[in-house]
C-alpha cells in the first residue's frame, strides 16, 4: 500500500496525471435484464472491494473480544473508552480550528484510524512488545471505523432507502440462522453476505459498514467438532475408497471416468467438512490477508490519492482545514485516546490489556493519528474533486506521517528495555 500510495502521488504529478485518473473515473456498468448500477472504476473500488477489509477487521476484533487478550469486559471497555476520546477529542479540536470556514465540511476525514498502516508499524516490533499491544490497536481502529462508517451512513450519504435496509437485515439474520442450525456448507454464507452488501449498497449507506456487519457474524470456534466430524464422514470415507477401487478395476473407460467423478465428489464433500472443524474466523481472516494487502488497499491507494502538488496547493498548508485536519489527528487522537482511557481506568470501568503499560498507550494513539484509507475517501466525499478536497487529503497525508513518525519513535523507546542483553557490547 505504501508503494502503492507513492505511484499515486507520483503519477498524479506527473505529465500522465491527466489520463491516469481518467482511467480510474471510467465508468463500470453491471447489468442484469432491464437493470443496470454504473459507476467510476474508483467508486467500484470503494464500495465492492473495500468492504472485503472489513470483513477481516470485523472477524479479527470479534476473535479477540470472544478468545483473546480482550475477552474480558474491563480489558475490551478499555479501547472502546479509548475510542470514544479518539474520535470525540479529534473533531473537537478540528472545529476548534476550522469551524465557521469553508473546510468545516471535512470534520469527519479526523474520526477514523487507518488500520493496515497502524498494525504494520506495530508489526515491527512483534518480538518486543506484548501481544495484547497488537490486539489494543485492532479493536480501538476497529470501533473507530465503525463509527467512522456511521458518520459516513448518516452524515455524508444521501437519502437511505428503507428497502436495502430491510433486504441486508434479513440476509444478516439468515447468516445467523444458518450459523445456529449448524449449517457447514460455506456456499450459502457467502450468497447471504453477497446479499448483505448489496442490501446496504442499495440503500445509500456506504457498502463498508456490510463488511464490519459479515465480519462480526464469523464465529470464531469451529462449526463442526471432532465428534460430528466422526459421525459425518465415516459414510463417506467407505463411499469414496468403494468407488476408488471399483474406478480402478473397471474395465470400460467411460465407467471408470464415471466412477472417479464419483470418488471426486466424495472427496470434496471430506475437504469440505475438514475445513469446518477450524475455526471459521482464523480460516476467513487466512484467506483474505493476501488478497487485501496486494490488491484492495493497493487499488485503493493508486485510485483515491490524488494530491496534485503546485504552489497553489502548498500554499493552503496554513489554512484552516489542513491545520485543522493535522491538529485533530496529530494531537486528537493521543489525547483523546489517553484521556479517555486513563479516566475509565481511573474510576474501574477499564482495564489495560496484560503486559501494556500507559506509553505503550501513548504509541498506540499516536498510531490512531494515521488517517490515511478512510480520512481521504470521507474528505473525496465532503469536498468532491476540486481545491479543497486536495487541501484536505494534503493535511491527511502531513498528518499521517508526523503520527507514524511519533508512534514508531514511541513504540521503539519502549520496546527497547525488553531486550538489553541485545544490545551490541
Amino acid at each position: 500500500m505504501l508503494l502503492a500510495t507513492i505511484l499515486a502521488l507520483v503519477m498524479t504529478n506527473s505529465p500522465w496525471a491527466h489520463g491516469y485518473e481518467r482511467f480510474w473515473d471510467t465508468p463500470v456498468t453491471i447489468g442484469f435484464g432491464a437493470r443496470s448500477v454504473s459507476h467510476a472504476l474508483a467508486e467500484w473500488i470503494d464500495h465492492a472491494l473495500l468492504p472485503i477489509f472489513f470483513v477481516i477487521v470485523g472477524a479479527d476484533v470479534k476473535r479477540e473480544m470472544v478468545a483473546g487478550p480482550l475477552s474480558q469486559w474491563r480489558t475490551a471497555a478499555f479501547p472502546l473508552a479509548g475510542a470514544l476520546g479518539g474520535m470525540v477529542v479529534p473533531v473537537a479540536l478540528f472545529w476548534a480550528v476550522a469551524g465557521g470556514t469553508p473546510g468545516a465540511a471535512g470534520w469527519g476525514s479526523v474520526l477514523t484510524t487507518d488500520t493496515a498502516f497502524g498494525l504494520a508499524l506495530i508489526a515491527l516490533f512483534a518480538t518486543s512488545l506484548p501481544a495484547g499491544l497488537r490486539a489494543l490497536m485492532l479493536a480501538f481502529a476497529a470501533v473507530d471505523d465503525v463509527g467512522g462508517l456511521l458518520v459516513i451512513a448518516f452524515a455524508y450519504s444521501g437519502a437511505i432507502a428503507p428497502v436495502g435496509i430491510m433486504v441486508a437485515g434479513l440476509a444478516l439474520a439468515g447468516i445467523i440462522g444458518l450459523r445456529r442450525i449448524g449449517w457447514v456448507s460455506t456456499v450459502p454464507y457467502v450468497l447471504f453476505g453477497v446479499i448483505v452488501w448489496g442490501g446496504v449498497l442499495a440503500s445509500g449507506i456506504h457498502a463498508t459498514i456490510a463488511g464490519v456487519l459479515i465480519g462480526l457474524t464469523v464465529p470464531v470456534k469451529p462449526r463442526l467438532d471432532a465428534r460430528d466430524f466422526a459421525e459425518r464422514v465415516q459414510h463417506r470415507v467407505d463411499q469414496f475408497r468403494h468407488a476408488h477401487e471399483a474406478a480402478e478395476q473397471a474395465e470400460d473407460q467411460a465407467k471408470e471416468e464415471e466412477l472417479r467423478e464419483r470418488a471426486e465428489d466424495r472427496l470434496g464433500y471430506l475437504h469440505e467438512m475438514a475445513s469446518a472443524t477450524r475455526e471459521a474466523s482464523s480460516r476467513l481472516i487466512e484467506l483474505l490477508t493476501p488478497w487485501v494487502n496486494y490488491v484492495v488497499l493497493p487499488l485503493f491507494a493508486l485510485s483515491n490519492v490524488r494530491i496534485h502538488f503546485s504552489p497553489e496547493l502548498l500554499a493552503t498548508i496554513g489554512s484552516p482545514l489542513v491545520l485543522g485536519v493535522i491538529a485533530g489527528l496529530v494531537l486528537g487522537k493521543p489525547l483523546g485516546f489517553l484521556g479517555f482511557t486513563w479516566a475509565a481506568s481511573a474510576v474501574g470501568l477499564a482495564r489495560r490489556p496484560k503486559g501494556v503499560t500507559w506509553p505503550m498507550v501513548v504509541g498506540i494513539g499516536a498510531l490512531a493519528g494515521i488517517g490515511f484509507t478512510i480520512s481521504l475517501f470521507i474528505a473525496g466525499l465532503a469536498f468532491g474533486d476540486g481545491e479543497m478536497r486536495e487541501a484536505a487529503s494534503l493535511g491527511v497525508l502531513i498528518a499521517s506521517i508526523l503520527a507514524a513518525g511519533i508512534g514508531y519513535a514511541t513504540l521503539r523507546h519502549c520496546a527497547e528495555p525488553r531486550h538489553p542483553a541485545e544490545a551490541p557490547a
